[in-house]
């Protein structure tokens, strides 16, 4: 959301949004937003007139009738009524003005950061970093579905049977690996510092445009018939809205995280992805969200600490991955900067997604009203990152997929053993 005062005064400002918004191909103009505003502001002028002169007048006629003079208050009385009338006419037209300024508004992209790349998808994302080696596997590795298969981990056929398209049940082990990763995620997040929330899994359609996943992303979005919910695709959208409309104390930065369902529609991904669980309706993820005061330098801080909180994860689950900087065209409407984590899986001969980790600035706290007062006593907007800690099943991927053996059996890495009973390794 912009700030509309500095939006007027910037031309520079203005020049950088439509940057921004032609990068991220977003279909806005600066130029339509300024002809609304003008419009909004004109017609608002112009409604408090005509309201100043009809309460003007209606003092008057109460003066004019003490004194006795009907005639002279009959005729003022004519003048309100036309007052009246072009007042009703004016606020029709300043509602439509400002529903088109509203929708405008929430178009507006973020800005983005000098040292994001340029381009136009994902392909055109920069690797800044790579940690560990794929493995050489002296046999023909299984990929995730297979292995699943044979330990008895997952059965995607009644998934389908039972929900349709990209559905799939987890079982025995499966399950275990599931929530393992999640609360392995969990308990490194508190041991620095975060609380855990359980949120909401449906919102409302205002917590969705204040978190800046409307209007863009309502496509992607379950909607729950006959009520203003939709079904969450994130728990940052709680998180965030957790503080909604609020002044918060950030003297501290505010670390929340969650581990919650998640849905998405996966509208436009027809025919991508569509063996295995890479690609799915349902799934979990443990989310970081954190909220400090509005200082570039200590969100870009927060920005490499949580990517760093990730990585650490990756590390413990002994999986190879490497962090891209994700270009402006890869770049949702909200994200000031931004890096995808991506795992390596042998199934796809190449990294996959498996986390993202953005800043937004002051973008989503705007459009959710979350101020803190600054050493001054002002209040300002904070600043909101997020990062996935862990998404799962997508993790289990990799988790499967990496440590496999010849045998078919599958090593669990040490840091998985204690949230599974001691076990070491899958066999057939």
């Amino acid at each position: 959301m912009l700030d509309m005062k500095e939006f007027r005064e910037r031309k520079e400002r203005q020049a950088e949004l439509q940057r921004a918004a032609d990068l991220k191909g977003i279909d806005f103009t600066v130029a339509a937003l300024v002809a609304a505003d003008e419009e909004r502001r004109a017609l608002l002028m112009e409604a408090e007139r005509l309201r100043q002169s009809r309460n003007k007048h209606t003092e008057e006629i109460s003066r004019i009738m003490r004194e006795g003079r009907k005639d002279q208050a009959e005729a003022v009385k004519q003048q309100v009524k036309m007052i009246n009338e072009r007042l009703v006419l004016i606020e029709e037209q300043l509602r439509g003005a400002e529903t088109e300024w509203t929708r405008l508004m929430l178009l507006a992209p973020n800005t983005v950061s000098p040292d994001t790349p340029e381009g136009r998808s994902d392909e055109d994302n920069v690797e800044v970093k790579k940690a560990g080696e794929p493995p050489a596997f002296g046999f023909d590795p299984k990929d995730h579905v297979e292995l699943g298969e044979l330990h008895g981990l997952l059965d995607i056929p009644r998934g389908v049977k039972t929900a349709g398209t990209r559905n799939y049940y987890l079982t025995g082990n499966g399950v275990l690996l599931h929530r393992a990763v999640q609360q392995l995620a969990l308990d490194l997040l508190v041991k620095k510092g975060f609380i855990l929330y359980d949120v909401p899994l449906m919102v409302r359609t205002e917590a969705m445009n204040n978190t800046a996943f409307f209007p863009l992303g309502q496509d992607q979005t379950f909607r729950i018939d006959g009520e203003d919910k939709w079904l969450a695709g994130t728990s940052e959208v709680s998180l965030v809205s957790y503080y909604g409309g609020e002044i918060v104390d950030v003297t501290e930065p505010l670390r929340l995280a969650a581990a919650s369902l998640c849905f998405r529609s996966e509208i436009g991904s027809a025919g991508r992805d569509v063996r295995g669980l890479y690609r799915v309706h349902q799934f979990a993820k443990v989310e970081q969200v954190v909220l400090c005061e509005a200082d570039t330098e200590v969100s870009e801080r927060l920005h490499q600490e949580i990517t760093a909180n990730a990585e650490e994860l990756l590390q413990l689950l002994q999986l190879p991955y490497r962090i891209m900087a994700v270009c402006t065209g890869d770049m949702s409407q909200k994200t000031y900067k931004q890096y995808d984590i991506e795992t390596w899986m042998p199934s796809r001969g190449a990294y996959g997604e498996t986390h993202s980790s953005s800043n937004l600035l002051d973008f989503q706290a705007r459009r959710s009203n979350i101020r803190y007062r600054d050493k001054d006593g002002k209040l300002q907007y904070c600043h909101t990152l997020n990062n996935t800690a862990v998404a799962s099943p997508r993790i289990l991927i990799p988790l499967l997929e990496n440590h496999q053996q010849e045998d078919g059996s599958i090593t669990i890495p040490k840091a998985l053993r204690p949230y599974l009973n001691g076990l070491e390794r899958l066999t057939v």
